[in-house]
């Protein structure tokens, strides 16, 4: 009897290894063919299942046009599904009773401000991981000048003002990260960079992944971020999220991923401890806001979820019954997105080289298929190409729209030169217009520019310099009181001009 019983044991292993096997065959050949749909140059990938790491894999270029090919030691950004790591972090530091979750932000940065003082004093630590801290997205202060410090954001931050109340709503906030990781500096005496490493990277055995772009620029075998302009894909130069590290600066690869997936999994490290205690690593995991469904990924209109919430540096939603854990990671050129389905052991990272190319959510609802329901009917590729297609038609249908309002034959109010000169704004910073060739231009700090043509009275349409950004509209304000100009808003931040020296 007991001879019939362990026979039953080992060919139910080795049914659920050839089944591994299978599934790992028919992702494998998907990925391939998906890739070609989506126009994806390069990607890897990492599958976890029951704790073990059944995939990992690098697929096409690292760079479009040359054949270097992605293999499963290219280093590709993880962005924003770094936040996860930065709540760990400080996980880490509740469970050694350095802080709590629940902390007021002030208690840890005495001269944090916000706008709004009721916020300022209520701030939690917890609200800085959650992204209802009633402040909305402040991005532009770092895309738009990429020499910008930590601290500068940090100081501007006290003219950030509210959009919605305290805990009522739901922005994504990258800058409440960079706040995050400044609390967890403060508690644990140590950067982020080198906590971060130390207390995760290292007991993980991730020592090919860097907490920012500065401590990865040695690392050789490296992918390369690339963008579609009007239908070309073209390689771009690299974007730095390095400046609000603790929300997206981590660089990785599968090989490595597949070690921190795997974590995730179980709250295990490969020799058997935990990083951080139970109650700490289930607190991650609970869902801490509802998410509107404005908030959250257009991926809903075919997932049709039942709930939408976020935890700790995790979107969440069900699927098949079951509850998912995930979080994207996009900048300028570049895509990642991991996925867990805790119940089924069942984990995936995926890392691309195409701007917001939207495979990485069809990998990832094929892996959770094929990996948790044996099931290879859904062509989520199909799916997904269909609904995001969808999406940017709508946009361009708009687009058209909103240009077919122009009017034609129109000048500016006033002499080109009129408008030159240096625009400032006490959050946002500094920007020039500069006349060059007959035209006017709009330069940003970090030497980015828009060329600005002529799009009706006051209005120009800006072309930047770097296409991938596609196109803006600056409008300027004339004063009421003089033949002069007073502001100019572009892309929603409103710039006013300084007085020029003696007069």
């Amino acid at each position: 009897m007991k001879k019939f019983a362990a026979s039953i044991v080992f060919l139910i292993a080795l049914a659920a290894v050839t089944l591994g096997q299978d599934a790992v065959a028919t992702l494998d050949k998907y990925i391939q063919s998906s890739m070609k749909d989506w126009r994806v140059p390069g990607l890897s990938i990492a599958v976890v299942k029951d704790g073990k790491v059944l995939l990992s894999k690098g697929y096409g270029v690292k760079t479009l046009g040359k054949e270097d090919p992605v293999d499963n030691k290219t280093l590709f950004g993880c962005m924003s599904t770094t936040k996860a790591f930065t709540a760990v972090g400080l996980g880490i530091l509740v469970d050694e009773g350095k802080l709590g979750w629940d902390d007021k932000v002030t208690k840890w940065l005495p001269d944090f401000r916000l706008s709004d003082s009721y916020i300022t004093a209520d701030l939690r630590v917890r609200d800085l991981l959650t992204h209802n801290s009633g402040i909305g997205n402040t991005d532009l202060l770092w895309a738009w000048d990429q020499t910008i410090t930590p601290a500068e954001i940090y100081r501007r931050m006290q003219l950030a003002k509210p959009e919605y109340p305290l805990r009522g709503g739901f922005i994504y906030q990258n800058v409440m990260y960079l706040l995050a990781g400044m609390v967890l500096e403060r508690a644990s005496g140590m950067t982020w960079e080198r906590f971060i490493t130390e207390r995760i990277f290292r007991p993980l055995g991730m020592n090919d992944t860097y907490a920012t772009l500065a401590l990865s620029r040695s690392y050789g075998n490296r992918s390369t971020p690339h963008f579609d302009v009007e239908g070309k894909i073209i390689n771009i130069p690299e974007t730095e999220a390095d400046p609000i590290a603790p929300a997206g600066a981590i660089w990785s690869n599968s090989d490595d991923i597949a070690k921190w997936v795997t974590y995730m999994l179980s709250n295990k490290t490969p020799n058997g401890t935990q990083i951080i205690k139970p109650a700490t690593y289930a607190e991650l995991f609970k869902p801490q806001v509802i998410v509107p469904p404005t908030g959250f990924y257009p991926t809903i209109a075919v997932t049709k979820p039942h709930w939408m919430t976020y935890g700790l540096g995790w979107f969440q939603h069900d699927y098949r019954g079951e509850m998912i854990d995930f979080h994207t990671g996009s900048l300028d050129g570049r895509t990642a997105i991991i996925g867990l389905m805790p119940d089924k052991k069942v984990g995936v990272y995926i890392f691309g080289n195409l701007d917001h190319a939207e495979l990485r959510h069809a990998l990832m609802y094929k892996v959770f298929d094929l990996f948790a329901f044996n099931d290879d009917s859904r062509d989520w590729s199909a799916d997904l190409r269909k609904l995001y297609g969808g999406i940017k038609d709508g946009q361009k249908k708009q687009e058209d729209s909103f240009m077919a309002t122009r009017k034609i034959g129109t000048q500016p109010s006033l002499p080109l030169g009129t408008y030159v000169g240096r625009y400032s704004d006490p959050f946002y910073g500094k920007v020039e217009v500069i006349l060059a060739d007959g035209k006017l231009k709009l330069l940003l700090p970090d030497k980015t520019f828009a060329v600005l043509d002529v799009w009706q009275f006051d209005a120009f349409e800006a072309t930047w310099s770097k296409p991938w950004w596609g196109h803006s509209f600056a409008q300027f304000a004339i004063s009421p009181l003089s033949p002069s100009v007073d502001s100019v808003t572009i892309d929603g931040a409103l710039f006013k001009k300084e007085a020029e020296h003696g007069k």
